[in-house]
């Protein structure tokens, strides 16, 4: 029983094997010193764990488990790229990982090597929530673990916001320079103007989710697992009449990067129809928690960039400020 540390002969990594309970385990390492530091601390582990007699009481499952039952048991098809690259991560700088203090460690140099590599905060947070939901399942769900541990691993706001919204003007020269051949991918545009959609729920549309002159979005349809309800106006509602589109994401994206070249903004994303449809409704009066339910945002915080488009709110707070001079007035 315990932990030997040996060097492959036929690549340049170490092995720390162990024969713990009758079972054989390895782990790989990239140099000694990490080898050696495992080994140390799992055998330092496994006395613990035998002088307090829980030796064997709760088995240790890895990452690599915990990511093949989270897919095997929940809807993950907004993370599903996300989760292909971090299990690619995992698998080559932390191999057989253990979900606790271990999986942490190598979450967090994921998290540097990444920054380091230049990706945007956004998309590190994306790779970090896929293995803070592995920890909360372990926890919550499956007793894999004792511990809460998804809160230790933070999530920095990205400073990448984006603030690029057209008018209703804009948007129809936008729509205008759509080539013709793009009849279809034409529609999926304009209903993302006119719903605040994103481009993976349109292209996910159905017959059935069509329900009284509305779109109702299932669970597994939308990002954040929620349901949601989007208006149709009379503009929008002959736009499905079609479902789904007959069209694939790349021609969407052809469709629409040629339009915006055609009117000479190519900084335009797609997305920015999702926040333009929001910019508009706020500007027209919509209070921040409707606008909020209608894109399926999880609280206002995120909503709340478009508040600088509404100015009914500045009309009810002149109408509340003090009158300072006008007392002194009414006292002559």
């Amino acid at each position: 029983m315990g932990y030997t540390v040996s060097k492959r002969k036929d690549r340049e990594t170490w092995i720390v094997r162990a024969r713990v309970n009758g079972q054989r385990t390895q782990r790989t390492f990239r140099t000694e010193g990490e080898a050696r530091q495992y080994a140390l601390k799992a055998e330092a582990q496994r006395q613990e764990d035998e002088f307090n007699g829980v030796m064997g009481r709760k088995p240790k499952y890895t990452f690599s488990e915990g990511l093949q039952r989270m897919v095997s048991e929940y809807d993950v098809r907004s993370q599903k790229q996300h989760i292909l690259l971090v299990a690619r991560w995992m698998d080559e700088h932390a191999p057989g990982i253990i979900i606790g203090q271990e999986l942490l460690d190598a979450t967090r140099r994921m998290q540097k090597a990444l920054k380091e590599k230049g990706l945007a905060q956004s998309t590190i947070n994306n790779r970090i929530q896929v293995v803070k939901r592995v920890l909360s399942l372990s926890y919550r769900e499956w007793d894999w673990i004792d511990l809460p541990l998804d809160g230790k691993l933070r999530k920095p706001s990205p400073k990448n916001e984006r603030h690029v919204y057209l008018s209703e003007l804009e948007l129809a020269e936008l729509l205008e320079a759509v080539p013709e051949r793009y009849q279809v991918e034409r529609k999926v545009i304009l209903l993302a103007m006119l719903t605040g959609m994103r481009r993976g729920e349109l292209m996910a549309l159905e017959p059935r989710n069509l329900y009284n002159g509305r779109i109702v979005l299932k669970p597994n349809q939308t990002k954040n697992g929620k349901p949601r309800v989007i208006p149709l106006s009379e503009e929008a509602i002959p736009l499905l009449e079609s479902l789904p589109f007959a069209t694939t994401r790349d021609r969407v994206r052809g469709a629409f990067e040629r339009a915006r070249e055609a009117i000479g903004r190519p900084d335009i994303r797609f997305h920015d129809m999702r926040h333009c449809y929001a910019s508009l409704l706020a500007s027209k009066g919509e209070s921040l928690t409707s606008i909020r339910d209608l894109l399926g945002h999880s609280s206002l915080t995120v909503t709340s960039r478009y508040a600088h488009a509404d100015p009914t709110r500045w009309d009810s707070v002149i109408a509340r400020l003090p009158r300072i001079g006008n007392q002194m007035a009414t006292k002559h």
